[in-house]
């Protein structure tokens, strides 16, 4: 069903400008340029969570640029031979664009909050005059004479004959969108919308993926500008300022910011309306005006409070979905695995630690080991420091003072990326998936480091045999945990007791040597908290290094070799399970005294 609607919306678009008139023609070629902007916001602000208001100036750089080499007669020396072919404008463009993104993302990005777009809107801002306070671009006034494009010795010169460009550029555009975020790239960049600190857990260097989305959003937009200018043969800064870059935004909103053909429905609507309202609201209201901005503000509140996801996903489910039973377990070769550590060696040594936030000490002078094959426990009252520890010796915090080191190296002062890289995987004490996504591709975002194709292969989708070994690998995983009957639902639907059974098959996805267990047996009914303890125990026989935190003590004291308990960010006992249930200042500290 899907498929035919994809099929009769080309043929639709192929006959269009056979049957319709100039004006309408016209309108579409204007909405194919919008939607391309727009797009570029689905993966930035949509699927990345990075609101950008500043995206007409990257239209207007895309657009500039080459009007300025096919029309300047004084081009320098140096630039002489790129004058006069607006395909050398587009790669120009391309590359100017590409340079201004990539300097100001480095500044951006690092942003947060409100904060990042603030920052959008102030260089979208300053682009916008200094296009009009250039002499060179022609200040206010703006390029004309840009000529038309020529494509096999034709010169496009009609809307009718440009339509064609347009379209087959935006979806081109929408197939490599689609390609990248059906990847391991594509898991890396949806993981940024609240999943920074489990990706980067897994693995997921997010200070590059925001880049590279900032990018791509850029590049999508110095196209169509560069597409507008030569279709239109005229530019001035008009088109490219903050207004725009708004209404650019309000596409992607209404359309659905988090669906690739949402860009083609809000820029579509958006654009419809704005020519239909800029017509009849100034009849009513019997005065010109740009009247339609109020209808729009109304529009966008309605739109956040009735559909926040935007009109396509309203449309979407109109379309039967593919049958459940047509899902296939991913198969592929096996990824190779990491040798283990010889059995009874430290892998991770914690020395005399302090961890301060402020005035308060959560760690104050801890010190444990952990031996290749055995399962560590780490448990104490709440507030005790335990997770604080745990974030400590996976490099989601630094250390105040004192060492960490794991297989011999010292690890506290490395990034949680570098760790995941040399063998260390995580769950979290609250859960930490994407919702949205489906259990297996939440996995599948454990095998990340084990892969190695990057951008541009997943666009083109030429890393399908990676991207099948990755997924076939998550899917192992997912069975081993005893998921596989829920391996294509939304993670965000499965019950708290399998959510975190889901993090552990993440974590196990990440082939790691010591795995870092945080209240693993939380909302875990009866048999599946036997199930557990089971796969732990197989994970410890094979030489696996576990660290645990955990509140149920049952489950503690019969998996674990050896426990530490902590109190007030201290050590106050080690050794082994009965040692410590007999321990009086364990005793103290759990029930607050003896007899």
């Amino acid at each position: 069903m899907q498929r035919a609607i994809l099929a009769l919306f080309l043929v639709l678009l192929g006959i269009a400008p056979l049957v319709l008139s100039e004006f309408h023609v016209t309108l579409l070629n204007y909405i194919g340029l919008s939607a391309l902007v727009a797009l570029g916001l689905v993966l930035l602000t949509g699927v990345g969570g990075l609101t950008s208001f500043g995206q007409a100036a990257f239209v207007g750089l895309g657009a500039y640029a080459s009007a300025y080499l096919t029309t300047a007669t004084d081009l320098p020396g140096w630039l002489a031979w790129a004058g006069g072919s607006p395909w050398v404008g587009l790669a120009a463009g391309l590359l100017l664009t590409a340079v201004v993104a990539w300097l100001l993302g480095s500044f951006t990005l690092r942003l947060s909050g409100h904060y990042l777009p603030l920052g959008t809107i102030a260089w979208g801002i300053s682009l916008y005059f200094l296009f009009g306070n250039l002499s060179f671009l022609g200040g206010h006034t703006g390029i004309s004479g840009i000529p038309p494009l020529e494509l096999f010795g034709l010169e496009l010169k009609s809307g009718r004959a440009f339509y064609y460009v347009i379209w087959v550029m935006l979806l081109a555009a929408v197939w490599i969108t689609r390609n990248l975020l059906d990847s391991r790239e594509g898991r890396a960049i949806r993981a940024l919308k609240g999943g920074t600190v489990m990706a980067e857990a897994m693995g997921v260097d997010t200070a590059r993926s925001k880049i590279i989305i900032f990018l791509i959003a850029a590049l999508f937009a110095a196209l169509s500008g560069w597409l507008y200018a030569h279709m239109q043969r005229f530019v001035n800064p008009t088109p490219f300022g903050l207004h725009i870059g708004i209404e650019y935004l309000f596409m992607a909103v209404v359309g659905g910011a988090a669906n690739v053909w949402g860009a083609l429905i809000g820029a579509g609507l958006i654009t419809i309306l704005k020519q239909w309202l800029q017509d009849l609201l100034p009849k009513i209201f019997g005065a010109s005006g740009n009247f339609e901005v109020i209808v729009f503000g109304i529009m966008m509140i309605l739109v956040l409070q009735r559909a926040r996801d935007g009109l396509w996903p309203i449309l979407a489910r109109l379309v039967p979905e593919a049958r459940r039973s047509s899902r296939a377990v991913p198969q592929g070769q096996a990824l190779p695995k990491k040798a283990m550590p010889q059995a009874g060696a430290d892998i991770l040594e914690v020395r005399n630690v302090f961890k301060c936030f402020g005035g308060l000490v959560a760690n104050n002078d801890m010190s444990l080991t952990v031996r290749a094959g055995e399962v560590m426990a780490l448990i104490g009252p709440n507030g005790a420091g335990k997770s604080t520890m745990f974030n400590c010796i996976s490099g989601v915090d630094l250390v105040s003072e004192g060492e960490i080191c794991f297989l011999g190296e010292r690890i506290d002062h490395l990034t949680a990326r570098a760790i995941a890289h040399r063998g260390m995987s995580r769950t979290f004490q609250h859960v930490r998936l994407l919702p949205a996504m489906s259990v297996l591709e939440n996995v599948a975002i454990g095998t990340h480091l084990r892969g190695d194709k990057g951008v541009i292969p997943a666009m083109l989708h030429m890393e399908r045999t990676e991207e099948q070994r990755l997924l076939a690998e998550a899917a192992r995983q997912i069975e081993r945990v005893g998921l596989k009957a829920s391996m294509f639902e939304q993670a965000g639907s499965l019950a708290l007791g399998q959510q975190r059974t889901l993090e552990i098959a993440r974590a196990l996805a990440a082939d790691p040597c010591l795995l870092l267990l945080d209240e693993p047996a939380a909302g875990l009914r009866y048999m599946e908290k036997q199930a557990l303890t089971e796969l732990l125990r197989r994970l410890k026989a094979e030489g696996m290094g576990i660290l645990l935190v955990e509140h149920d003590m049952d489950f503690v004291m019969g998996l674990a070799d050896r426990v530490v308990v902590m109190e007030f960010g201290e050590k106050i006992a080690e050794g082994l399970p009965e040692e410590v249930q007999s321990n009086p200042a364990v005793l103290e500290a759990y029930l607050g005294g003896v007899e």
